[in-house]
């Protein structure tokens, strides 16, 4: 197993790692709307931290040697299923015609009260 590791992403807030690559696979921990630099969630709506949470995706699998058009199956957390509609239009943009396998669901609470994480699985090459 590699460990992948990128300071173009947030640095990981607990005890995991940004992604591990395994057998031709990327396996990426949950991203959260932090901006890397400063480590704080960036200030918006929805909108504005499903962007950060796919550019933290991207910038991990970057790091993996994949990117998003490689993404098999993603799974979204969201604070407030409300927000799905909002967040599926950035979502849709970041992946344009590639449509990964997905799992949406309404979780009670997200680390630092973001209002979405996104967690993803890739192939590695």
């Amino acid at each position: 197993m590699n460990i992948i590791a990128t300071e173009a992403a947030p640095k990981a807030i607990g005890p995991y790692c940004q992604a591990i690559k395994h057998g031709g696979l990327v396996f990426c921990s949950g991203q959260i709307p932090l901006d890397p630099q400063t480590m704080q969630v960036v200030p918006g709506d929805i909108e504005a931290q499903t962007e950060q949470v796919l550019k933290n995706l991207a910038a991990v699998l970057k790091a993996a040697g994949s990117d998003l058009s490689k993404v098999v199956k993603t799974t979204v957390f969201l604070q407030d299923l409300e927000h799905f509609t909002k967040m599926n239009a950035v979502y849709e943009r970041a992946f344009a015609s590639h449509t990964p396998a997905r799992s949406t669901v309404q979780v009670a609470r997200l680390p630092l009260d973001v209002l979405v994480e996104i967690e993803c699985i890739a192939l590695a090459n």
